[in-house]
């Protein structure tokens, strides 16, 4: 193979030279990408710049070039991006471990200062504000106000840490969504560094903490979600070892019809992929449709990444995305610097381009129809003309949980409701209602909640105006919001509220009850808020079977309130009408919404807005809006200014119980310990598919009588102050003993039970998986976790694997995994492995009682085979079962006992 040689150019942009690593003169000695996938491009770039034959060789480049022959690779590559954003649940804990890295290195004699971000970090505070209040003009200033009470611990560190580490920002609560402020501010497109007297540009890369980042590939920008512990690494400089992907094209064609929205053409795209099947994959949009696709529906497509599946959901950058970043305020140098750039290396996007996929679909936009999707699964589309049919089907549904299962759930209270959550959907009884004077029956199918919120939608102004639309002519035909329906409007950013206004619909919402309670992602991730005492009295006396819907991305069971079964992702305009019709038992492509002012019968057609008002609303945003509202975005207010702020480069620990410093690095050498294998280990939980981050990770309420609430109630802390399982997620006191705690999750040892319990072996006894995990302990068993397929799905949630590790679990065997969490496990030290195909809990009649060994880990070799030995009661089988640490840097992690374990040796020398 000929040596490339140097590709170092220079281009003239905006009045400016840049240096930048040339793609179509590597390209010369590499071999002809002009079909290469420009996802692809992007990663072959990356490994240009980085290239020194160790940790990037040009082996790597020529495997991407090559990757063309078959669409497919079997190579690894180390994989940089710019940056890395964060949220403030999985972003505390990253934090937490950077100031537990700098005591670590203290306690080992070296310089603590040395342990930075080297790569630029934002983290953005929008998942702790609920929807304590709503449906007035102090709903805002009110869940503002008890958002800084609940969460003042929480900040008062993000606040140290803005000021003990180099290279970290943070954006105070109150300001937006961070996919939103990453797509509006943050993102660049094309990245700059400045290099000695060189200006260099490279593509803007990141990886977020949080599965949704993919939100940004709508701006030409490769990014995706990881876990906390992957990004905790790339911000400290590792390269994430990757495997050359798939990427599967995706071909829009067309235009959306009249009456159709973003949100329908998303939830339409979500199912054609999720039932392509495209997880771990990349996947590319092109085609002649974009020429029609504003950027802010592309974002919206791209946001669902996590939600079909893929890695990432990417859009090319052509002349909306130079739209866009006018629109929103970046400089005119800049914008001229990405055409020229992305010209320049073979990134924009031509009209009729069509690279080498590794597999296609197509999908012509005129063709989509309205459209929801539910009852727990975001892929699970239904067509709004059929959603009578489908709700009155889930209504008569026969799988009733078992009078002890009942039992046991209408038990659990606590959190910021009566949990009750698992209920049989047959039994229906409408119930009378007394609430705030006014007295109505609560029937089956009720809509209780109604949200605007979540980045998905709230960074789109088409579907924004239509739902200030809506609300101005159903106020105009004098329809109300049903009185059971808990209203909100939790934008992505400011700028919204400030466009709604400029279009005079903020007045029209408010009438309906969407006043703002805050700017942040509230419903969609849980964080909904209390329903009205009475409303939860009626749902829990009738067992009835009611509904929320949301302008989000997720309505796993369980994840939005505890007592609202069926939740329905639906566009924002979608969701007013719902709050005026009540129930989700209406036909809204038939029946009337309510009567007007005079008596008469109002159907949403009558005031569903077109695409023409819709395009004359959009027109008030301006960049004026952008500009003003991100002119002091890392300023907060008064309130977040006057916290005080610990001047020390190494964390003073305090007591608390949502800042605790981990035990990760406890008795930690400088060389790591030699790999032992597993003997006699328990199984800890014993799972099914489709087994979600959620379902591990502690998430939402936390109940008085779990063994969280215990223990927070044993250091003073009352249930009304518990806050929410996120909120503590630097507590691994508090994360521990939420692991495996859902109440949803269903451990397949034991019957009838639904919730965080196992069988401790061998005495028998049911307890809750933590109390069973420390008994455990103290017998000094170590334990396995055996599931189904797809085990991890879902949100990129590190506590779910380092809640796994503190538990005392070395390994989990599943039938396959989702992307992250696999990688998760590694990084905490603990072993993926997967059932060899024809194997599984099921054929191999496991039943929990089992010892299970695992041979051979001393000797792992990147995607090997180890023994497991399963002993039960009709003797011993043994699996040959498939070690799924994929890579050689994987392998390392695992040696060393995790990822942070490697990355701080390697940045004081000791590895």
């Amino acid at each position: 193979m000929s040596k490339i040689p140097d590709t170092l150019h220079t281009l003239d942009a905006g009045g400016t030279t840049y240096h930048y690593y040339s793609l179509p003169q590597a390209a010369e000695t590499l071999g002809n990408i002009d079909r290469l996938p420009k996802t692809l491009k992007i990663l072959l770039e990356n490994q240009l710049r980085f290239v020194d034959e160790e940790s990037v060789s040009q082996d790597d480049m020529q495997a991407l070039v090559d990757w063309q022959k078959d669409a497919r690779s079997t190579r690894e590559i180390g994989y940089r991006p710019a940056r890395v954003l964060m949220q403030d649940f999985t972003g505390v804990p990253g934090v937490v471990d950077l100031a537990s890295m700098r005591a670590a290195v203290e306690k080992l004699g070296e310089d603590p200062s040395r342990i930075n971000p080297l790569s630029p970090v934002d983290l953005v505070i929008d998942h702790s504000v609920m929807v304590d209040n709503f449906g007035d003009p102090d709903a805002f200033q009110e869940n503002v106000d008890i958002e800084m009470q609940r969460n003042r611990e929480r900040y008062e560190f993000l606040r140290w840490g803005q000021d003990a580490f180099d290279n970290f920002r943070v954006v105070p609560p109150g300001t937006g969504i961070c996919h939103q402020v990453n797509l509006e501010y943050l993102g660049r497109t094309v990245w700059t560094k400045q290099e000695g007297d060189k200006t260099f540009a490279y593509p803007d890369t990141l990886v977020g903490t949080d599965s949704h980042t993919t939100m940004i590939n709508g701006l030409g920008v490769l990014g995706w979600g990881v876990g906390g512990i992957e990004a905790e690494a790339a911000m400290l400089g590792q390269p994430i070892s990757m495997l050359i992907p798939e990427v599967v094209g995706f071909k829009l064609t067309g235009k959306l019809k009249e009456g159709i929205t973003a949100t329908d053409l998303v939830l339409t795209v979500t199912q054609m992929l999720r039932s392509k099947g495209v997880v771990g994959k990349f996947v590319e949009f092109y085609g002649d449709g974009l020429d029609d696709l504003p950027l802010a529906d592309r974002a919206t497509i791209a946001n669902m990444a996590p939600e079909y599946g893929a890695t990432c959901g990417f859009f090319p950058v052509d002349a909306e995305t130079l739209n866009y970043l006018r629109l929103t305020g970046r400089e005119d140098e800049h914008v001229a610097l990405v055409e020229a750039y992305s010209k320049a290396q073979g990134l924009w996007r031509e009209p009729g381009d069509e690279p080498v996929f590794s597999d296609n679909l197509q999908l012509d936009m005129s063709e989509v129809e309205a459209s929801l999707a539910g009852p727990k699964r975001p892929q699970d589309r239904v067509a709004l003309k059929d959603m009578q049919t489908a709700f009155e089907s889930v209504m008569s549904d026969d799988d009733k949980p078992s009078s002890t299962e009942k039992g046991k759930l209408l038990s659990e209270g606590g959190g910021q409701t009566a949990v009750g959550a698992e209920r049989s959907l047959s039994h229906t009884d409408s119930q009378e209602v007394n609430l705030e004077g006014n007295s109505f029956h609560l029937d089956p199918g009720a809509v209780v909640i109604a949200a605007i919120t979540s980045c998905t939608n709230t960074s789109n102004p088409s579907v924004m105006m239509a739902a200030g639309l809506v609300a101005r002519k159903a106020r105009e035909k004098g329809l109300s919001t049903k009185p059971w329906v808990k209203t909100s409007l939790a934008p992505g950013s400011k700028v919204v509220t400030d466009y709604l206004a400029a279009a005079g619909f903020t007045e029209d919402l408010n009438a309906l009850g969407f006043n703002l309670v805050g700017y942040g992602c509230t419903t969609c991730i849980g964080n909904s808020g209390p329903l009205p005492e009475a409303i939860d009295e009626a749902i829990e006396k009738g067992d009835l079977t009611v509904a929320s819907v949301l302008s989000g991305n997720r309505n796993f069971e369980g994840r939005i309130h505890p007592m609202v079964k069926t939740n329905w992702l639906a566009s924002p305009p979608l969701v007013v009408a719902y709050a005026l019709a009540g129930n989700m038992r209406r036909d809204l492509t038939q029946e009337p919404l309510g009567n007007d002012s005079d008596g008469n019968p109002v159907y949403l057609k009558d005031i569903w807005p077109s695409q023409a008002e819709i395009a004359e609303a959009v027109e008030k945003v301006n960049t004026e809006m952008f500009r003003k509202e991100y002119a002091e975005v890392f300023e907060g207010d008064a309130v977040w200014k006057a916290i005080k702020v610990p001047e020390s480069k190494v964390y003073q620990w305090p007591e608390s119980t949502y800042i605790q410093h981990p035990p990760f690095f406890e008795g930690m050498g400088r060389e790591p310990e030699a790999i032992e294998d597993v003997s006699d280990a328990r199984v800890l939980a014993m799972l099914g598919d489709s087994v979600t981050t959620d379902h591990i990770s502690p998430a939402g309420a936390i109940k008085p009588d779990s063994p969280a609430g215990r223990y927070l109630q044993d250091h003073g802390v009352k249930p009304v102050d518990f806050n929410s399982y996120g909120s503590r997620r630097g507590s691994h006191e508090v994360m521990m003993r939420g692991t495996f705690a859902n109440v949803r999750i269903r451990n397949e040892m034991l019957e009838d039970v639904v919730g965080g319990e196992t069988r401790h072996v061998p005495s028998g006894e049911q307890m809750p998986i933590y109390d069973a995990a420390m008994k455990y302990a103290e017998e000094g068993t170590p334990l396995v976790v055996i599931a189904g397929k797809e085990y991890g799905t879902g949100s990129s949630r590190d506590w779910a694997a380092k809640g796994t590790r503190l538990l005392g679990v070395r390994a989990v065997l599943a039938e396959s995994f989702e992307r992250i969490h696999r990688s998760n496990l590694i990084g905490m030290g603990v072993v993926p492995l997967q059932f060899p195909e024809g194997q599984d809990r099921k054929s191999l009649g496991l039943t929990g009682d089992e010892k299970i060994s695992i041979a051979g880990l001393a000797d792992l070799t990147p995607g090997g085979t180890v023994n497991v030995i399963i002993e039960g009661a009709d003797g011993e089988t043994t699996v040959e079962a498939k070690c799924r640490i994929d890579t050689a840097d994987e392998l390392a992690y695992y040696r060393h006992g995790g990822i942070l374990h490697y990355v701080l040796r390697k940045m004081i020398g000791a590895a």
